[in-house]
């Protein structure tokens, strides 16, 4: 099938094959005729399925009809990172070269009065963030009561950045016989509800199962010390021993590893530069647009690049941390095998990264396999065995598998008599040794709890304590609670009340 079964006009099409695309893909081919059939669509897909095209070529051949009032956009589209919003404003200039339309884009780090002057002069696709759309409309800078199509895009990271409580309130502040397109790459239970409660009769469009990978891309482990300076080392030795090495974005859990992995790797002499949410909206597009040009080979960046990004052609995906959350597994690695390109992504694994790791496969429904050995050397150089797997954790170091090797052997050689009572088992100490709370209850009612001796009273001080010595005087033991009770002011008598007082 070809784009000029779908429906689209004629417009729409000529830039298209201008843009150099002939066939649709699978979720462009089911959900272009339903968008142009006015229906609601709830599109599921996999990262890298041309989600973006699936509802920007449609609603450009509906809008080609009628014309956009001040401050009253004709379509709103929502997206939850800034990069999203201004790559879903290209697509638009790019497939709408030949139309005249007006497209504004709200997002944070830019001033609010050039936002104003487009939205005041009339927009027909109005692309977003959540809050700084609702910053617009506090304001009274803008109206919603003229939209025709709502999208949103990449619903699971909406709910990631806790932007549903604002998402339930844009719907109900647009018209509620509104289109609406729904757009996700896994459904989550929150999410679920929320197409229940917005969405009406939709089309779910479902082109691959949820949270699954590309087939394209190429998954290993790689294990490594539970060791910044080690699991660095490791992801340096990665990035040089790499075959047909093109680029590749390295994935950090916080925002901090970002600098430090960034720093590292600048130090080593690599080409690499930094992505992450607290950097300012001029910066990030710098450093995304050094990165698609090729001007930059690596780009370090926390999880707000990890949706939806088109940057088509990159070879691989390092995680120098495995991702808390499973499915922001799925959206990382999506960032290489694009577009039926071949990918590869390494995960570098320690012995703390069990639990997380083992969400990751059993979402999706496959063990990832290792590259080398699944063992790493601890600090002094001796191997321990992997607990990545099986996410066992080692003994505190209160209890017996806390101490040493050497120690545990001595204890068992020891006869039991030598033992110290307490480091003896339970059932080989006699009735009389084991503590009152280890014997049998009619022995521990016969036996009163031994009471410790009370502590000699130190002489009250000469003046009552005040102000904070007060408060951090120490409530007494609860053994001294049983004492014969206080009558009056006791041994002590204030100074102020032994004055002597004048009479008449």
């Amino acid at each position: 099938m070809n784009f000029s079964d779908l429906g689209l006009s004629q417009k729409v099409l000529e830039a298209v094959t201008a843009s150099g695309y002939t066939q649709p893909t699978p979720i462009q081919e089911q959900a272009i005729p339903e968008v142009l059939a006015r229906r609601d669509v709830l599109g599921i897909a996999q990262t890298g399925t041309g989600k973006t095209a699936a509802f920007t070529l449609p609603m450009l051949t509906l809008l080609e009809q009628g014309r956009a009032r001040a401050r009253m956009p004709r379509t709103l589209i929502l997206e939850p990172t800034r990069e999203l919003a201004a790559q879903v404003e290209e697509s638009f200039n790019k497939y709408g070269a030949q139309q005249k339309l007006n497209v504004a884009l709200l997002i944070g780090g830019v001033s609010f009065g050039d936002q104003d002057m487009k939205i005041t002069r009339g927009v027909d696709v109005l692309i977003a963030t959540p809050g700084r759309l609702l910053d617009h409309f506090e304001r009274g800078k803008l109206l919603l009561t003229g939209i025709e199509i709502l999208v949103i895009d990449e619903a699971d990271r909406m709910l990631d950045m806790g932007f549903i409580p604002d998402i339930e309130r844009i719907c109900r502040m647009v018209p509620f016989t509104r289109q609406t397109l729904f757009f996700s790459a896994t459904m989550p239970p929150e999410i679920q509800r929320l197409t229940e409660t917005f969405l009406h009769n939709p089309v779910r469009l479902e082109v691959a199962r949820q949270a699954t990978t590309a087939s394209t891309i190429t998954q290993r482990l790689i294990a490594a010390r539970h060791d910044p300076a080690g699991k660095r080392e490791v992801l340096r030795n990665l990035v040089r021993n790499q075959p047909d090495f093109k680029n590749a974005i390295i994935f950090c859990n916080r925002k901090r590893d970002v600098q430090v992995v960034h720093k590292s790797l600048e130090r080593h002499g690599f080409n690499v530069a930094a992505l992450h949410g607290d950097m300012d909206q001029r910066a990030r597009m710098a450093a995304l647009e050094g990165f698609r040009s090729g001007a930059t080979q690596l780009l370090v960046a926390s999880d707000v690049a990890a949706r939806g990004l088109d940057i088509p052609d990159v070879s691989h995906v390092f995680n120098f941390d495995v991702p808390h959350h499973a499915e922001d597994y799925v959206h990382r690695i999506g960032r290489t095998g694009r577009a039926g390109r071949k990918g590869t992504a390494y995960t570098i694994v320690t012995s703390e990264d069990g639990k997380s790791l083992a969400a990751i496969e059993h979402m999706i429904g496959n063990a990832i396999e290792w590259d080398g050995p699944t063992t790493a050397a601890d600090d002094d150089g001796a191997p321990r065995e992997r607990r990545a797997r099986t996410g066992e954790r080692r003994g505190r170091t209160g209890g017996r598998e806390g101490r040493g090797r050497e120690d545990r052997a001595r204890e068992d050689r020891a006869p039991r008599g030598d033992r110290p009572r307490e480091d003896r088992p339970r059932e080989e100490r006699s009735r009389e040794e084991r503590p009152r709370e280890e014997r049998p209850r009619e022995e521990r009612a016969a036996a009163p709890a031994p009471r410790e001796p009370r502590p000699e009273r130190s002489p009250a001080p000469a003046r009552a304590p005040r102000g904070d010595q007060a408060r951090d005087r120490k409530r007494p033991a609860r053994e001294d609670r049983d004492e014969a009770p206080v009558i009056g002011l006791g041994d002590h008598v204030p100074p102020f009340l032994l004055r002597s007082v004048r009479t008449r």
